[in-house]
């Protein structure tokens, strides 16, 4: 049986404002391209499947329309479930008609998947945390466990009768009844979530630039070694780089997101993944790394020429672009530069050998006018550089304001 992973599609999001829908059109189109020459027989969503708790029109229709096509007409499930950035209740909401199309959405950690059948497909079991799905295919089924995203006060209302344990210990002990109720080798184990997970003792893995953070000190870290050992192959969201924080045996994978959503994940290569698996055997891992959408890039230049050349010459790019200067730059140079290229996100001015500049006001004159007081304040930010005349045409335009 072949399960493709993908997680932290983010629809609807924008970097600083510049829509980022044509890329994330393009980039669900070729993740569907992907099931289908991989010939796919299930889908799993780990979660974030919107930016925001309250999409637009727009990321909700690209939305269902991909997880329909993902379908194949209902021949393979899709299982997709809630992250972070995603409205619990939206996610169920629209539960009859999707599973009318073979979609199986779960937005809450003890949702109970309701059975139903299809031409293709069947749920034969269902429990809160966890669903066996048949397919017309195989004579074996696979069971996944899935926890959709919940802050740790809400999960241990969903799993945990004692509030003081830790929720790493809560989260075990949950899947751990789960799998020995469903998980044997008669079948495939699975286990999704949308979670913050690392070995014990690794290095914090970093959470996404922009990225609503889910790891707050060690409050709500969950390790690894909470994965059961019936699970052959656990699917994460959050992380949006791919990594296996399991082992080749046991792997624990963040599948990373489809495209690059913030400049820190700059140069990222995104893949799905696609994994082969029968009852009782190891996974075999395949990373389908991703071609669609822009490249975010970061660049330094000393000059606006040198800057505009490069520009023009990288058009198919989002940047993020430092001029290094003696002065802050002016309308005429932000102008050339904003002209030559539409994917400017970010415009950063640094000014050169200010960074240690030594410049205390040992006492604010509060009687001097409030020109002359901002330009002491300005002073004071910008390591003794004065405003220019653009900037004290700016404060002066807010005065008459």
């Amino acid at each position: 049986m072949k399960i493709l992973h993908t997680a932290d599609w983010h629809l609807g999001k924008k970097l600083d404002g510049f829509s980022r829908m044509e890329e994330q059109i393009s980039v669900l189109d070729e993740i569907i391209t992907v099931a289908d020459i991989h010939a796919v027989d299930v889908v799993i969503v780990a979660g974030d499947l919107f930016d925001h708790f309250n999409p637009g029109v727009e990321a909700v229709e690209l939305f269902y329309r991909s997880l329909k096509r993902l379908t194949d007409n209902g021949r393979r499930p899709v299982i997709a479930i809630s992250g972070n950035h995603d409205a619990p209740g939206l996610i169920d909401a629209p539960d009859p008609l999707a599973r009318a199309c073979g979609i199986i959405l779960i937005g809450h950690p003890n949702t109970v998947v309701q059975p139903f059948e299809l031409p293709h497909f069947k749920i034969s079991r269902s429990s809160e945390g966890m669903v066996e799905i048949f397919l017309n295919t195989f004579d074996y089924p696979i069971r996944i466990l899935h926890t959709p995203y919940a802050n740790e006060i809400r999960l241990k209302q969903y799993l945990g009768e004692n509030k003081e344990d830790a929720l790493n210990e809560i989260l075990a002990q949950n899947w751990k009844k789960l799998a020995d109720t469903y998980c044997d080798e008669k079948g495939i184990n699975i286990l999704t979530a949308h979670l913050y997970m690392n070995q014990r003792g690794k290095i914090p893995l970093e959470e996404p630039d922009g990225e609503k953070p889910i790891k707050i000190g060690n409050a709500d870290m969950i390790y690894s070694e909470a994965v059961p050992s019936q699970i052959q192959y656990t699917a994460l969201g959050h992380i949006h780089s791919f990594k296996n924080i399991g082992t080749s045996e046991k792997p624990i994978v963040y599948s990373s997101s489809p495209l690059c959503y913030s400049f820190g994940e700059a140069g990222q290569t995104k893949y799905i993944a696609v994994i082969d698996l029968e009852p009782g055997k190891v996974a075999n891992i395949e990373k389908v790394a991703l071609a669609s959408g822009k490249p975010l890039i970061r660049k330094t230049f000393d000059s606006i020429e040198k800057a505009v050349f490069w520009l023009q010459g990288h058009q198919h790019v989002l940047v993020e672009l430092t001029i290094e200067s003696e002065t802050f730059l002016q309308a005429d140079e932000r102008r050339q530069l904003y002209q030559a290229h539409s994917g400017i996100i970010h415009l950063i001015p640094k000014v050169k050998n200010r960074e240690t500049a030594d410049y205390h006001t040992k006492e604010i004159n509060l009687n001097q006018n409030i020109s002359d007081l901002f330009k002491d304040y300005f002073r004071s930010k910008n390591g003794d550089l004065q405003p220019n005349d653009e900037i004290m045409d700016l404060f002066n335009e807010i005065l008459n304001d």
